[in-house]
């Protein structure tokens, strides 16, 4: 499909940037999760006699979706299994793509999480590939925030493709252009942002240029099979999204929180498409009956 194409292409810059820093590593990492979400799709599909779509470039983008938010130095076992497991559990058990109501990369970082908890770890440098902590880790740890600059070019420890905000918003701003993913939902994810770091004291272009929220925000929870169907909606999910990322990095146990943030919010996402539809009918409706009555009354 036209959309997965231009998925593939909003992408490349990241890849390309996670490959320059991490040399042949990234280039295994990517190509295992490729290649892992095309066969998982298409043996899935196979045994269960289903019409084939593993070509259609969606098991791809979920595969460099998932290697681009590792650690360079996952195992490739790891990210395999961890790519089955978000095809099989989080795509094709709901029909395929647009069915699933979770977004398969994610699920199948959770997954990682979870299964091989230490599998993220260590850390690495680009270039040198030196273990060290990421950002995010050092903030909470010590309070001291990494140079936002830093940040927006890349020159930091973490996942392959988050470590450039200038790469991935390059890549977004394709996506936005081509209308391959709705701009409502980003823009309504940085603002919640923006809003909790300012009435807490924190600088925003440091929590929206760290971890993976960019990664998330544009090219995850804009995923159309588990986002919401109308503007409102869109607008409440991103938000929320973003709610629940800084409450995360602020409050809880971890670091970061996007991919549970997002797969969170997809859960809820057919409850929004109801009651959004709802609201907006109701509206009408009395919009409808004043006219109604002004034209009789007129």
């Amino acid at each position: 499909m036209k959309m997965f194409r231009g998925m593939l292409l909003a992408l490349t810059p990241a890849a390309l940037l996670a490959i320059y820093y991490y040399r042949m590593q990234a280039v295994m990492l990517i190509g295992v999760g490729i290649i892992s979400a095309i066969v998982s799709e298409a043996v899935f599909q196979y045994i269960f006699k289903k019409k084939p779509t593993f070509t259609d470039g969606s098991a791809a983008i979920t595969g460099l979706l998932l290697a681009l938010a590792v650690s360079p130095s996952t195992p490739l076992y790891v990210l395999a299994a961890s790519t089955a497991v978000g095809i099989v559990a989080g795509k094709q058990i709901f029909g395929g793509f647009p069915q699933n109501i979770f977004n398969p990369a994610l699920l199948g970082r959770l997954f990682l999480i979870y299964a091989f908890p230490g599998a993220l770890t260590p850390w690495l440098t680009p270039v040198d590939m030196v273990s060290t902590a990421t950002p995010l880790q050092n903030f909470r740890e010590t309070g001291v925030m990494a140079p936002v600059w830093n940040l927006f070019t890349g020159n930091v420890p973490g996942s392959m493709g988050e470590m450039s905000a200038a790469a991935l918003l390059l890549g977004a701003a394709y996506l936005i252009y081509k209308k391959y993913a709705n701009w409502r939902i980003p823009v309504s994810c940085l603002l919640a942002v923006v809003v909790m770091a300012l009435f807490t004291g924190q600088n925003p272009f440091f929590h929206i240029f760290s971890g993976s929220l960019i990664l998330g925000a544009f090219f995850m929870a804009t995923d159309p099979a588990t986002s919401p169907k109308t503007d409102m909606g869109r607008w409440i999910f991103g938000a929320l999204i973003g709610v629940i990322v800084m409450s995360i990095r602020l409050w809880g146990w971890l670091p970061e929180g996007t991919t549970f943030a997002i797969l969170g919010m997809n859960y809820f996402v057919p409850f929004i498409n109801t009651e959004t539809k709802r609201i907006i009918e109701v509206k009408k409706q009395q919009k409808e009956q004043q006219a109604s009555a002004q034209a009789a009354n007129g």
